[in-house]
């Protein structure tokens, strides 16, 4: 072997190796930078948003009603008085048993009647179907201080003031125009051929609107029930007008005697607002899942 032979092969032994490739991006994929500042401003937003309700309870652990005013001090004396004086001195109860029933008859009556219209316009093509969701949306341009004189009336033939089954039926006047909108618009993101497998292997039209179609709707459904269970659970106007007996007091007619009872009283108020907002953040929690799937599944399609 040559001198200039064994020169070559010590020279290609010491070559540097090739780089390695480099890694493109993917599409959408951030950087560093990018990821940082995105958690960053989400945190920051998530921060926002529950300070006042960290600062709503953190008021209502303080014992003198002046505390709000110097918040500094509570931290030193926290207690559960004010919670203790809500659920043992006011009708709270009466308020929890009144909402729940209105809320869930509601959320119940509605979410039916809602699904049934919904289904009915996205599937079957009868005479004036299109004009017919338009009446829907028009009962939402009326005030409620134009509906309450005759709905008042109604009720007063029908002997339901003063009644929950009459509070109920209003309350769905007002959530069912909407859940109906909301419901017709996911129907249609379902294809039209599962309905025609139903009809093949022998189901009726509400067979298979019970079997096939409202389990792949459960979404749909779950955003139309959390609507309707709010509408009626924060409702004043209606509430306060319909209903007579303070033992019948949904919680938004009850807090509204506690602030003309206890307006210097800044701590009971505060606690009686963590307490009233407990069944709505378990009511979220139930159908929080589907929530999101809901909201946009019904605007892809018209």
């Amino acid at each position: 072997m040559s001198t200039t032979t064994v020169q070559k092969s010590a020279t290609a032994d010491q070559a540097p190796a090739p780089a390695p490739p480099r890694r493109t991006r993917r599409r959408g994929e951030q950087g560093l930078v990018g990821t940082l500042a995105a958690h960053g401003t989400l945190t920051l937003a998530s921060l926002i948003a529950l300070f006042p309700i960290a600062w709503l309870v953190y008021l209502s652990l303080g014992p003198d009603k002046d505390d709000y005013l110097h918040p500094g001090r509570i931290w030193g004396k926290m207690t559960f008085d004010n919670y203790s004086f809500v659920l043992t001195e006011t009708n709270f109860f009466d308020w929890l048993k009144s909402s729940l029933v209105v809320s869930l008859g509601t959320t119940a009556i509605g979410v039916i009647i809602a699904a049934t219209t919904g289904y009915a316009v996205s599937r079957m093509r009868f005479p004036g179907y299109k004009k017919f969701m338009w009446v829907l949306l028009v009962t939402q341009m009326f005030p409620i201080a134009v509906l309450i004189v005759p709905m008042y009336q109604i009720l007063s033939e029908l002997q339901l003031i003063d009644t929950y089954l009459g509070l109920i039926l209003v309350y769905c006047s007002t959530a069912v125009p909407y859940c109906a909108w909301l419901l017709k618009g996911y129907f249609d993101t379902i294809p039209f051929e599962i309905d025609e497998a139903g009809r093949v292997d022998g189901l009726s039209p509400f067979g298979t609107f019970l079997r096939l179609i409202l389990p792949l709707a459960r979404p749909g459904l779950a955003v139309a029930a959390f609507y309707s269970f709010i509408t009626a659970f924060g409702e004043v106007a209606f509430a306060t007008t319909f209903l007579l007996d303070d033992e019948k007091y949904t919680f938004a007619v009850g807090l509204q005697s506690f602030v003309s009872e206890h307006d210097a009283q800044r701590n009971l108020m505060a606690a009686t607002a963590v307490l009233i907002a407990i069944p709505v953040s378990a009511f979220f929690y139930l159908v929080q899942k589907n929530l999101v799937t809901g909201l946009t599944a019904g605007g892809t399609k018209g």
